[in-house]
């Protein structure tokens, strides 16, 4: 199954307000295997970025006056994402935030939802672990996922981060060791065959060590039954 691991940063915290979009980052995921093939863009949001939110990622209008209008990367943004399923923290933020980039392009286009499935992993982590805390923060520290390269919030290695801790909630990443070979059926039964004929040296217990044995199982016969003696003896 293909998944996405998603991650946005915004002008600001609502919509409502006219914020938008101006990062978006996306971690390809395929059969439990993060696969390396990812999509990423930062977006020139016309209009200025919040204080408290270029604290948060470092981005201001300056930084990103030469990037692309959302409208010029959406086609190849919904292209990417379309028929996988979409993994996001806080999914009604970011999902609430493409929609309303999708509703001011110049063409019809469907929302967010019509081109993908969407998991939200804030509500997983909640389930999972009532009562405690569920940042993607709170959650790499849970699952031991290192953290140490992020400086600040950036939409590719937040999702970068949260491809791993889906996995590591979901069961972990599969392990496949691609280097070692694919034995077929007739090259098995010819290394068991090798195996078979592998001599194995036989140690034998040295006289002290039988007599302490002896001695042994002497005791045990002293303090109840000693069912090795029945087999012996006869």
């Amino acid at each position: 199954m293909r998944q996405i691991a998603l991650d946005t940063e915004t002008t600001g915290i609502s919509t409502d307000e006219g914020h938008r979009i101006i990062e978006i980052g996306c971690i390809e995921i395929e059969n439990r295997r993060i696969t390396g093939n990812e999509f990423h863009c930062y977006l020139n949001p016309e209009r200025e970025i919040d204080e408290g939110a270029t604290r948060v990622h470092g981005l201001t209008l300056e930084k990103l006056s030469n990037e692309p209008l959302f409208k010029e990367v959406a086609k190849d943004f919904l292209n990417f994402v379309t028929g996988a399923e979409l993994i996001i923290h806080n999914a009604a933020f970011d999902v609430g935030f493409l929609n309303k980039e999708i509703s001011l392009l110049e063409w019809d286009e469907n929302a967010i939802e019509d081109h993908a499935l969407v998991m939200d992993t804030l509500k997983m982590a909640r389930e999972m672990h009532p009562g405690k805390k569920n940042s993607l923060d709170a959650l790499c520290t849970r699952y031991e996922i290192d953290r140490s390269m992020r400086q600040v919030h950036g939409a590719l290695i937040d999702a970068d981060l949260l491809a791993k801790v889906y996995l590591a909630m979901t069961g972990g990443q599969d392990a496949l060791d691609l280097d070692q070979p694919v034995l077929s059926s007739q090259e098995t039964q010819t290394k068991n065959k090798e195996n078979k004929n592998i001599s194995l040296k036989v140690q034998k217990a040295s006289i002290d060590e039988l007599s302490e044995h002896e001695d042994f199982l002497s005791m045990m016969k002293k303090n109840g039954e000693c069912h090795w003696r029945e087999y012996t003896e006869d």
